[in-house]
């Protein structure tokens, strides 16, 4: 998932699903600067990463967001930071003779 996530143009097409409810690869093409292909390889990934999920409408796949997969990670990076947080505040304490 991190990995899928890491790509600047894959979070931009999360975005684009995000705001459209559900879009086609040639719809997220025609508002980013990649090819249709290009797009399509994205939304694989995305989709391997459980992030997104696309089904057929017709001749047309159509994607949309897993936000319950987002929450999920989203919560583990919240409890992380928290953990890291306290480390980090201990470190200060111990750095400034405290």
């Amino acid at each position: 998932m991190f990995a899928a996530l890491a790509d600047p143009t894959r979070r931009r097409i999360l975005d684009a699903l995000a705001a459209h409810g559900e879009a086609t690869a040639t719809v997220l093409a025609a508002e980013l600067p990649v090819s249709r292909q290009a797009i399509v390889k994205h939304l694989g990934i995305l989709d391997r990463a459980g992030l997104v999920v696309g089904h057929r409408a017709g001749r047309e796949a159509r994607y949309r967001v897993v936000p319950e997969r987002l929450g999920i990670t989203a919560r583990w990076m919240d409890r992380l930071a928290a953990t890291w947080d306290t480390r980090l505040a201990a470190i200060k304490r111990l750095a400034e003779g405290e």
